[in-house]
């Protein structure tokens, strides 16, 4: 379980292909190297994935996408130098300061527009409108990883507004027009949408 509240921002330094999965070599911090265990769970853009290695002297640790995971996510475009927001497992004594976030990503979706607001960016993206029944205005919402709140609420058509902290402190300060970013919807969202169709 996370709360989307990213807390640094690594690079892909390698890719390796094993059949129909891939395994992403991540450079970090030495820190974080330090901190973290093997068979930890951390978020990688949204993206829970299990550390299977780690590399002391080269500061890095590495994590394989299933195919499964690839064909429903970003992970699947991911290339070596891409930047990548990153989030350790929520502990019981943590701050909530996000939503709760399971790491499971629903759909993704395509940047379409970014406006400068001068003082905060609303981002525009498109995606399946079959999921738009679990969007709710100013309800909580889940970007490559980043608890954020919806400002737009259109079948097919979302937007966000991020605050300058979160722009410079995440990858989506990279983001281009039509990039794929992963969307995890609100999960008390996704339960009641479950009820009301029984």
């Amino acid at each position: 379980m996370f709360t989307g509240i990213v807390k640094q921002v690594f690079q892909v330094l390698k890719i390796i292909e094993n059949h129909k999965n891939k395994t992403f070599e991540i450079l970090a911090d030495p820190f974080f190297i330090q901190e973290i265990q093997i068979d930890e769970s951390i978020a990688h853009d949204g993206v829970c994935l299990t550390v299977e290695s780690k590399n002391l002297q080269q500061n890095s640790y590495t994590v394989t996408a299933i195919y499964e995971t690839l064909i429903k996510t970003s992970l699947q475009h991911w290339s070596v130098e891409k930047r990548v927001n990153i989030e350790r497992s929520l502990k019981l004594n943590d701050l909530m300061g996000g939503h709760f976030v399971q790491g499971h990503v629903d759909t993704t979706a395509v940047l379409k527009n970014i406006e400068n607001q001068e003082g905060s960016y609303q981002l525009f993206f498109e995606y399946p409108s079959e999921f738009h029944r679990y969007i709710v205005p100013k309800g909580s919402i889940c970007v490559n990883g980043v608890s954020l709140t919806v400002v737009l609420d259109k079948p097919g058509l979302f937007s966000v507004c991020v605050i300058p902290f979160t722009w410079e402190h995440t990858n989506f300060k990279h983001l281009k027009i039509n990039d794929l970013v992963n969307i995890e919807f609100d999960i008390i969202g996704k339960y009641l949408a479950k009820w009301n169709n029984q």
